[in-house]
């Protein structure tokens, strides 16, 4: 199996490099192409208004200086342009990519843009706090990358997988769940009297208690988490109520 790797905290990081162990043990063909520093929370954000610069730092092992979306661009689209992977895995993150954490994350956006590009992908967090021992996430992720490849669905298929601290018990396919940070803005004042302001609030995440969900699973009955995302996020209960609405002084064309 020829699997491109990714991530959103650096082409150095301990993930990343738990996610190449993994899979070069099962002797797949393993290319990197991350980020050259830590893009945490960077979404899908893209570098169109800038050269980016790529550096081999060991053979197909590649640092782009621009963002998780950037590097899964370029992965498929310059260094493996020819030889195109049979799946993208992007972690493994440094922390969970939980419920709305994936509309913010720059590793779940380097797997969404390689499902754009037509590649079957999985974003993989360790849901855990620091130290950090990716082992069992890097394999769970490496199996669970088998299964796509063995029997793959017609579509590209974006996965977003969750795994709690420990040794791997079970796991569950969940939809996502709900978590926020707080709404707080911290306003301070540098050495020169200007103001500035950190934002995200205090006092770590909260989660809602949502029976199915990704943060059930993983925070409350520590399984690992699996998730299939949709690339398409029209909201089919409201378009069909729009289509009742008019809006005065204009012709409503028929869908």
């Amino acid at each position: 199996m020829r699997v491109l790797l990714s991530n959103d905290d650096g082409v150095h990081a301990g993930g990343l490099r738990a996610l190449a162990a993994a899979f070069g043990a099962a002797g797949d063909e393993v290319w990197v192409v991350a980020p050259d520093r830590e893009q945490s929370a960077s979404s899908h954000a893209i570098s169109l208004h800038r050269p980016l610069r790529m550096l081999e730092v060991q053979p197909r092992w590649f640092a782009v200086d621009g963002t998780p979306t950037d590097a899964a661009y370029m992965g498929l689209n310059l260094v493996l342009r020819e030889t195109r992977p049979d799946v993208v895995v992007s972690g493994v993150n440094h922390g969970p990519n939980l419920g709305n954490d994936v509309l913010y994350s720059g590793t779940v956006a380097a797997a969404m843009e390689a499902a754009l590009l037509g590649v079957h992908a999985i974003a993989v967090s360790l849901a855990a706090p620091p130290p950090h021992d990716f082992t069992d996430a890097a394999r769970f992720a490496a199996a669970l990358a088998r299964r796509v490849t063995d029997s793959p669905p017609a579509a590209p298929v974006l996965l977003n997988v969750n795994v709690p601290a420990g040794p791997v018990r079970g796991y569950r396919f969940v939809r996502l769940g709900r978590r926020t940070y707080g709404n707080e803005v911290v306003e301070k004042t540098d050495p020169r009297g200007r103001k500035y302001y950190w934002i995200g609030g205090e006092g770590g995440a909260r989660h809602e208690d949502i029976p199915g969900s990704d943060c059930n699973a993983v925070l409350k009955d520590r399984l690992v988490a699996v998730t299939p995302l949709h690339l398409d996020t029209s909201h089919d209960a409201v378009l069909r109520e729009l289509r009742s609405w008019t809006v005065a002084g204009y012709e409503k064309e028929p869908a």
